[in-house]
């Protein structure tokens, strides 16, 4: 993921925000007639282990660049017989087991609880499912991801509880990215790669055999990418905007009109209508 074919026109933004420095550079470009930002949240190289990514200053950085739709791609397991590896699930729901990650904007002195009922935008999600089957990839619509803290994968017991609670992928990546976005007024899909099943399955996973399907998976989610990203751009083809259909109810704010992304604007050789590609 870290070389998208048909990429034109390519810049690299390094950017500070109040949060620190973004995982990598910001890589800028046009693919398909479309302005497009990627950002590997685990760095060129993947030198960021999951607990270490800067989830804040990674979604700051595309904030203030004018992203308005986010798509992330992930590695993950799967935690049903039905969901093969090399599959593509696109989840509707989020469980979070991680532990002291940062997942807010709103602190010192700003408080706001915005609604996470729905974590990921429906509209976008769908529009990518359609755009995969189409193009003939084994595709799933909706389910709930796991996200645990990582680096470690499952015991058996922890596996086996979650395939217990009907949860369908488990990865390490979907959290806070999914409520930090939401906070932003971010519309987030997430395209979840199965490589393997979780450790509850009797088949022994090796490393050849992930390694085997994460290739074949980054090749299909590139040609998705390239695809997809016509009809994911901020105006669709027949003219509407893509948003959050509704806003989020902020149930508590002490400060009026107060929001922590507001107030900088991005490189003006940069457009303003921007999705972003984010790498596993």
């Amino acid at each position: 993921m870290y070389a998208l074919e048909g990429l034109r026109d390519v810049c690299e933004l390094k950017i500070c925000t109040p949060f620190g420095n973004p995982s990598d550079a910001v890589v800028i470009g046009t693919l398909e007639g479309s302005r497009v930002a990627f950002l590997p949240r685990h760095g060129r190289g993947h030198r960021i282990n999951p607990s270490e990514v800067n989830h804040r200053a990674n979604i700051y950085a595309l904030k203030t660049l004018g992203v308005e739709q986010i798509i992330s791609v992930s590695a993950c397991g799967s935690l049903k017989e039905e969901l093969h590896p090399r599959d593509m699930v696109f989840p509707d729901q989020v469980f979070d087991r991680t532990k002291g990650r940062a997942s807010t904007f709103f602190e010192k002195g700003i408080v706001a609880h915005i609604g996470m009922a729905n974590p990921y935008c429906p509209e976008l999600a769908q529009r990518l499912y359609d755009t995969a089957t189409g193009l003939g990839f084994r595709t799933h619509r909706g389910g709930t991801y796991v996200c645990i803290e990582g680096p470690q994968f499952s015991t058996k017991a922890e596996s086996k509880v979650y395939r217990s609670l009907g949860f369908s992928v488990i990865g390490m990546t979907n959290v806070p990215e999914c409520k930090l976005a939401r906070e932003s007024e971010i519309c987030y899909a997430s395209v979840a790669l199965v490589t393997d099943y979780d450790v509850w399955h009797e088949e022994p996973v090796t490393i050849d055999m992930v390694i085997g399907n994460l290739n074949a998976n980054t090749a299909n989610v590139k040609q998705l990418l390239k695809t997809a990203v016509r009809h994911v751009a901020r105006r669709s083809a027949d003219g509407r905007h893509l948003r959050m259909r509704h806003r989020p109810p902020v149930r508590h704010l002490d400060r009026q009109q107060a929001h922590p992304l507001e107030g900088e604007e991005g490189p003006q050789a940069v457009d303003r209508e921007i999705p972003r590609l984010i790498d596993r």
